[in-house]
C-alpha cells in the first residue's frame, strides 16, 4: 500500500516538502500543489522554485496541471517530462469557486464531453504516464457513474479518488461505498483520498478496501506529520522533532522570502492544522493566528513547546 502526499496549496511547498522527508519521512511520493499553465507557455520564477529538479533532490515528487486546455497541458507536460519528471498528475478535484468558475478542477467535471476529448488529446500527446485526481461530480454523486467510465477508456497510471462532490467542499462525509464500484474490474490502479487523521482511520480503509493501491494523506498528515511514519510501525511525533521540523521550515521561509513577517504568514497555514496534535492549545492557536510580528509568533510557538503535552492522536476541528 503506497501512502502519498497530497498537494496543499500554501502549504505543501518544495521547501516544506524537503522538511518533512528529512524529519519524518514514510511517504512514497508527494504531489506538488497545481500548476495552472497559461497559454504563454512559460513557467513563472515561483513555479520554477517548485518544480526545478535541484529543489526537489531526493524526494520522490509528482507535479500535478490545472488547465482545461489540452494544449497548455501538453506543453506543460512535455516541460515536466524534459526535466525527468515521470508521472504528471491532472487535477479534477480542487473545489474552489474560483477554480471552478472557470470549468477548472471540479469545475471540469460538470462537461464530461469536454473532458472525454481533452483526455483523449494529453494520452495522444502524452510523454510521461499521467494519472487523475477527481472527485465524484459538481452537485451528485451519481455524476461519477458517467466520469469512471470515461477514465476508463485511457490508460491512467492511476486515478486518486476523492469521494465528494463539487458542491461539499470539505464538509460532509465522503462517501466512501463508491469505492467499492471504483475497484471493481478496474483497468488501473485506485488510491483513496478523504478525512484520513489517524492511524485507525488510515487502517479502516485499508480493510474495506483491501484491492486499493494506495491512500492519499492531506490535512491529517499536515496535522500529523509523522502519520504515515506511524503507520508503518514507526515512532509518533517527538516534541524535539517537531520543534526542529517547524523552525528549519520556518527559518527557510524567511531566507526565500527575505522576510520573517512573509514566513510567519505561511508558518500560520501550518500551525492551524498542526495545533490539533497539542492539547489545550487553543489560547495558543489564537495567539499564533493573531501574531503581527515575527517576534509574537515566535514567542508563542517557543510556548507551545514548553507548555503543552502532545496528544495520542490528531484531533481535527476543521
Amino acid at each position: 500500500m503506497l501512502y502519498e502526499y497530497a498537494p496543499l496549496e500554501g502549504v505543501t511547498s518544495a521547501l516544506f516538502r524537503r522538511a518533512h522527508r528529512r524529519w519524518f519521512g514514510g511517504v512514497d511520493r508527494y504531489y506538488m500543489p497545481f500548476l495552472s499553465p497559461s497559454q504563454d507557455h512559460v513557467f513563472t520564477r515561483r513555479e520554477l522554485r517548485e518544480i526545478l529538479p535541484e529543489h526537489n533532490e531526493g524526494i520522490p515528487v509528482v507535479p500535478q496541471l490545472l488547465t482545461r486546455r489540452a494544449e497548455d497541458f501538453n506543453w506543460a507536460a512535455g516541460e515536466l517530462a524534459a526535466m525527468g519528471y515521470e508521472e504528471i498528475n491532472l487535477n479534477l478535484g480542487c473545489p474552489s469557486g474560483t477554480v471552478a468558475a472557470k470549468g477548472k478542477g471540479a469545475g471540469f467535471l460538470a462537461f464530461p464531453e469536454e473532458l472525454d476529448c481533452f483526455l483523449e488529446e494529453i494520452f495522444s500527446h502524452a510523454p510521461c504516464r499521467i494519472s487523475v485526481k477527481t472527485r465524484l461530480g459538481v452537485k451528485e454523486p451519481e455524476e461519477f457513474e458517467r466520469l469512471l467510465g470515461i477514465y476508463r477508456k485511457y490508460p491512467l497510471s492511476q486515478l486518486i479518488v476523492h469521494p465528494r462532490v463539487r458542491t461539499d467542499m470539505y464538509r460532509n462525509r465522503p462517501r466512501r461505498q463508491v469505492m467499492a464500484e471504483t475497484l471493481a474490474d478496474s483497468p488501473f490502479p485506485v488510491c483513496y483520498n478523504g478525512d484520513i487523521y489517524t492511524v485507525d482511520d488510515l487502517r479502516g480503509v485499508e480493510e474495506a478496501f483491501p484491492e486499493l493501491a494506495g491512500i492519499m494523506l492531506g490535512r491529517g498528515l499536515v496535522g500529523d506529520p509523522a502519520l504515515a511514519r506511524r503507520a508503518r510501525g514507526g515512532a509518533p511525533a517527538g516534541r524535539e522533532e517537531l520543534r526542529g521540523f517547524v523552525d528549519e521550515v520556518y527559518e527557510g521561509y524567511s531566507v526565500a522570502f527575505d522576510s520573517r513577517r512573509n514566513a510567519m504568514l505561511r508558518m500560520k497555514e501550518i500551525w492551524f492544522y498542526l495545533m490539533g496534535l497539542f492539547r489545550d492549545g487553543e489560547k495558543l492557536a489564537k495567539t499564533i493566528k493573531k501574531a503581527r510580528e515575527p517576534m509574537e509568533y515566535e514567542q508563542a510557538v517557543t510556548q507551545v513547546f514548553q507548555t503543552l503535552e502532545l496528544r495520542d492522536a490528531l484531533q481535527a476541528d476543521w
